[in-house]
């Protein structure tokens, strides 16, 4: 459930209670960040912050109560903090904090305080906005000028940049991914601050750095993000090989493109064409192993020959580093980072179908986003060169379906396994089962069988005849050769 504009949030039954329990404890309540940024810019709604001042789980304990669906809270009473989910949304509730700094420490002691202390410690003026539920309901707090920073789409801090971003050095990426996902500037003494401040990345977990920058990626301008991550020195730090492929070298008046702006901007390619983060991961990494690969041969200029199963490699370690899951997200990404050249071979000259088929076999399920990737890839600043490999792609998409159809490749997985052999001449698991299995397999994908469990039991029986096997449990309505 998602909602849009301030209107929708006031009218939720659960706002007006909460009005309610505000009002019946004596509690001044508010509406505050996110949701009034996102109401007031017309955005949709998912999370809602209330602040009081007073205990935050006291009064979601009571306003819990007061709710229809008395719904289960989970209290962070170490944080001042608690949530709870109604009618589809989920709330957070917090009581108000101030900040103070003793004179030999830059790490703030967090207390109770007012509704001024809590929103100056907030992160940007954008998010330090406050509507107040009760006592006045319908009161804008901007102590910040927060709307005037909204309305000129500019992310400052609401105190000095550096002592907001010792507070939780993770800010500086949040300024960044609110930049890729708003469209927003950030003002110049917040960038310096974060340029200057860079190297505190270093004390927050990678958890919490793989959210932020997951959405950077999924933003509507990612590009924008990952290069203030580059200029502030920020991904050096968190990604430093994504950071290798900047630059451009010249060899006997031959250079080769930046291979990290060529990166962004196939990320960027990606974002009206698709919203699935994994394929935006494989976008990025595509490239990834270029600087290991990189040489100049004469007569030829730069090569990067191997890059993309280099490129594959690394992946896992990647994946480790920024703690993503080590599942079959990870491997769809190698396989489209291991396969991103195979599509532009195939477009360059007339392919036999038998081509087609180890394409589909190999890539599988991932085919649609590697066509995709293979699209976005293409950067160059001629639009006419651009058209030409759109529509060789567009061509071998149509081949890639019509082989795919014809031989029932798509999602292909062989007529037989390795279970169906063992049974038939009563195998031990070994060579001979797989030397089998492989040779089934290739013959389906060199036309010389069709995708079709007769045809390959057939051949299985062949091959082991030709191996000296004896047939132990006959394949049923199959003579045996």
């Amino acid at each position: 459930m998602s909602l849009i504009g301030l209107d929708a949030i006031l009218n939720l039954p659960a706002i007006q209670t909460a009005s309610q329990t505000a009002a019946r404890l004596k509690m001044p309540c508010y509406l505050v960040g996110g949701v009034l940024r996102d109401a007031l810019l017309h955005r949709p709604i998912k999370d809602i912050d209330l602040l009081v001042v007073g205990n935050g789980p006291d009064f979601a304990g009571e306003w819990a109560k007061d709710l229809k669906d008395q719904p289960k809270v989970h209290m962070f009473r170490n944080f001042g903090t608690a949530m709870l989910e109604t009618g589809q949304l989920q709330f957070e509730v917090v009581g108000a904090r101030r900040e103070s700094y003793h004179s030999d420490s830059r790490k703030p002691v967090v207390t109770d305080g007012t509704l001024e202390d809590d929103l100056s410690r907030r992160d940007f003026t954008v998010n330090a906005l406050a509507y107040e539920l009760y006592p006045q309901p319908g009161q804008w707090i901007d102590l910040f000028q927060g709307i005037h920073d909204l309305e000129d789409g500019i992310l400052i801090t609401p105190l000095e940049p550096d002592l907001t971003f010792s507070d939780d050095p993770l800010r500086m990426m949040r300024a960044i991914r609110f930049a890729a996902q708003l469209g927003f500037e950030v003002h110049p003494e917040t960038l310096a601050a974060i340029t200057r401040g860079a190297e505190r990345i270093r004390i927050v977990s990678m958890e919490r750095i793989t959210e932020e920058f997951n959405k950077i990626l999924l933003s509507q301008r990612p590009a924008k993000g990952l290069g203030l991550l580059y200029d502030t020195g920020l991904l050096a730090l968190i990604f430093p090989e994504l950071t290798r492929l900047q630059g451009v070298k010249i060899v006997q008046g031959k250079g080769h493109k930046d291979n990290f702006y060529h990166t962004l901007q196939v990320v960027e390619n990606l974002v009206l064409r698709s919203e699935d983060l994994w394929l935006r991961w494989a976008a990025l990494l595509h490239d990834i192993a270029k600087p290991q690969t990189q040489r100049f041969e004469d007569g030829v200029g730069w090569t990067f020959h191997g890059h993309e199963e280099l490129g594959a490699r690394m992946v896992p370690n990647i994946f480790r580093h920024f703690k993503l899951p080590l599942d079959s997200t990870m491997t769809k990404v190698q396989n489209l980072v291991r396969l991103h050249l195979r599509p532009i071979a195939l477009t360059k000259s007339k392919v036999s179908d038998s081509a087609m088929r180890r394409l589909l076999f190999e890539v599988g399920e991932d085919i649609d986003d590697l066509m995709e990737l293979c699209r976005a890839d293409i950067t160059s600043k001629n639009e006419a060169k651009v058209k030409r490999y759109l529509q060789n792609f567009e061509d071998l998409d149509r081949r890639l379906r019509e082989v795919s159809e014809a031989d029932r490749m798509r999602l292909w997985q062989p007529p037989l396994g390795g279970a169906e052999i063992m049974a038939t001449f009563g195998l031990e698991p070994g060579r001979q089962v797989g030397l089998i299995k492989n040779k089934i397999r290739q013959a389906i994908l060199d036309g010389a069988i069709e995708n079709d469990p007769e045809q390959a039991t057939q051949l299985m029986l062949r091959l082991g005849q030709e191996l000296g096997l004896q047939v132990q449990n006959p394949p049923s309505n199959i003579h045996q050769v």
